[in-house]
Formats: structure tokens, sequence, C-alpha cells
């Protein structure tokens, strides 16, 4: 069956979710993390989604903005700045600003262009998401915003990949669901969708049950992989 649907994770396959740090890191008033940027983002990024996957699983589900603040918390504590709440508000206020990486408009024009249906499927509430979506200016190439908030728990549950179908109308086989989250890519592969997990970093494939049909470096190959 063609496809018919592309739908994109959005923090860290549309949107760099390191982007906040290392702007911060950029402003002489947060000298600070000049050096140790890196490390902040990336124990940002990890605490953020094993707080969603714990919130799951214990029935404790929250807003993403809530998640994702606690995240940051753990991670200045853990690189010793959690004394500085300037810099926290930074940081906070950057995440609403998050830049999406440099293939993204060009890829998303190309799918719309060539009649895809396109949308996220996000963690993210959907005020995050709006946030993401009009600063990176791509709002146009994209039909829809899909939030976990509608339905009460985060990925990889089955009622987020749901969504998809209840919005377009379409068969699982039409998805071709996109994320960053080697994770993400192999529960939507169970459920039925054709995935690509985009593996910029170059980490070993989760030891899941699934895993993702294919595996990309980025996202410029996406509308071939759609038949485009």
């Amino acid at each position: 069956m063609p496809i018919t649907t592309c739908i994109f994770d959005a923090y860290g396959t549309l949107f760099d979710v390191a982007a906040a740090a290392r702007q911060a890191a950029g402003d002489p008033s947060f000298a600070a993390i000049k050096d140790d940027w890196p490390a902040l983002a990336e124990h940002w990024r990890a605490k953020q989604l094993q707080y969603t996957w714990l919130r799951a699983i214990t029935g404790a589900h929250t807003d993403f903005w809530e998640v994702t603040q606690n995240g940051l918390d753990w991670a200045l504590e853990k690189t010793g700045h959690s004394h500085d709440p300037a810099l926290r508000e930074r940081l906070l206020a950057l995440y609403w600003e998050l830049q999406a990486y440099p293939e993204v408009p060009e890829m998303l024009h190309t799918l719309k262009n060539a009649g895809m249906n396109t949308a996220i499927l996000s963690n993210g509430s959907p005020e995050m998401l709006d946030g993401a979506v009009q600063s990176a200016g791509i709002a146009d190439v994209l039909d829809d915003s899909l939030s976990v908030q509608s339905v009460g728990i985060f990925k990889p549950d089955v009622r987020v990949y749901d969504l998809v179908g209840q919005r377009f109308g379409c068969a699982k086989e039409e998805v071709l669901f996109v994320s960053s989250n080697g994770w993400d890519a192999a529960g939507a592969t169970g459920y039925g969708f054709t995935t690509a997990w985009v593996n910029r970093a170059g980490e070993p494939v989760d030891r899941l049950p699934w895993t993702p049909h294919t595996t990309l470096t980025n996202l410029t190959g996406i509308p071939a992989l759609a038949g485009v």
C-alpha cells in the first residue's frame, strides 16, 4: 500500500533539543556552561525521556512541560549549576524556540508538494509544539501537531499511535513514521507503521522485539522513502 501520510516525532527529530543549551552557552552571561553544555544537554534529554516512561508505567501522567522542567532541574544539579536560577530560566525560555535541523523545511516542502499528509506526533504539549513549529517557520508544511496530551499517556503506548489513523483516516500501512528515538521507531514498527529511525549520533540499535525498517543519519532521504 503506498505511503500517504508522513508522521514525525518532534524533539530530536525535527527540532534540535541541544540547541537551547548550545545557544545559552554562547551568551557571556552564562559562561559557566561554556565547556560543559553538551553534558548538560545530554543529561536533560535523557532524564526528560526517562521521566515520561516512568510516569507512563506508574499512571502518573503530567504535561510534557513539567517533565521538561524536572529533567532540567536534575541535569543542572548533576552538572553543578543548580545554584543559577537565571540560567534555568533562560534554558527553559529557549526550549520554546528550538531550532529545526537545516534539512527540515525543504524536506517537508517536498512532501507537501507531492500531496502527502504531514504531521507531528509528539509527547510535547500542544502549546510547546505550537511554539516550536512557529519558531521554526514550518506551520505551512504541517497539517497538524498531534500531542499525547489528548490521550493522557506518553509514547510508546499504542493509544498515542492510534491518533494518526483517527486524524487522517488512513491505514497503518499508509503511514511512514519518523523518529530520532530508536525505541519510538521500534514501538511504531510493532504497531504496524513503516518506520525510519534518524540516528544522527550513530547509536546502537535498541534491543527490543522490533527494529526500525530503515535507519538514516538525517531527514534528507525521507521523501524517497515515502515514494516521492
